[in-house]
């Protein structure tokens, strides 16, 4: 039994589009099919030109393609991931959020496994705050939350239970072993429990 996961994230200058893939290779390896999808972008081409490096994660991620409401159709589990902006999820991830009032409206959100992942500048910067934002629609959602929580030694070493998180350093930080092995385990356990759920025999 084969699990489909959607991975849909926004990600400016490739850190949180970065730790999507790590995850969604680590689905894949745990068996599920994975569609890989960006959220669209708001900002003016101004504001991405002025950024050498937006530019630059724009130009190359050209080719992924755009979420859609039919990627959580498809999906038995989601993993949304985001930078935080003011302690909360970005306006691209919001706005996506805010085109699903149809397929929530007929029930077709719930039931589905969810789980997140961030992205910040600095240490804490609203990790946590970020992803509780998030898991708030996943209430309204009617979704079955799966955090990673501390489920496996990698989390004691990351220490945070609320998803898989990474702090950038304005970009001069770039993603290692710890932030990797977090994603691994976030997609595994993700792809675990909702097999268990597909199944009809959560453990």
């Amino acid at each position: 039994m084969t699990i489909n996961l959607s991975i849909i994230y926004y990600s400016a200058t490739g850190f949180s589009a970065e730790i999507a893939r790590e995850i969604g290779t680590a689905a894949e390896k745990a068996g599920a099919d994975v569609r890989l999808r960006k959220v669209g972008e708001l900002a003016p081409e101004a504001a991405i030109a002025s950024n050498p490096a937006w530019a630059a994660h724009v130009e190359e991620t050209a080719h992924v393609p755009e979420a859609t409401p039919d990627d959580l159709e498809w999906a038995d589990a989601v993993i949304f991931g985001t930078p935080t902006r003011f302690g909360n999820i970005s306006s691209q991830l919001k706005q996506f959020f805010d085109t699903l009032g149809g397929m929530w409206a007929q029930g077709r959100l719930a039931d589905k496994v969810y789980s997140g992942f961030v992205t910040t500048a600095t240490n804490h910067g609203g990790q946590e705050t970020t992803l509780l934002a998030l898991y708030n629609s996943i209430h309204h959602f009617g979704g079955i939350l799966v955090p990673p929580g501390y489920t496996d030694p990698v989390k004691f070493v990351d220490g945070n239970p609320y998803g898989t998180s990474h702090i950038d350093a304005q970009g001069s930080n770039p993603i290692g072993d710890q932030t990797r092995d977090a994603a691994r385990h976030q997609a595994e356990r993700v792809v675990e429990i909702a097999s268990a759920l597909k199944a009809g025999s959560v453990r």
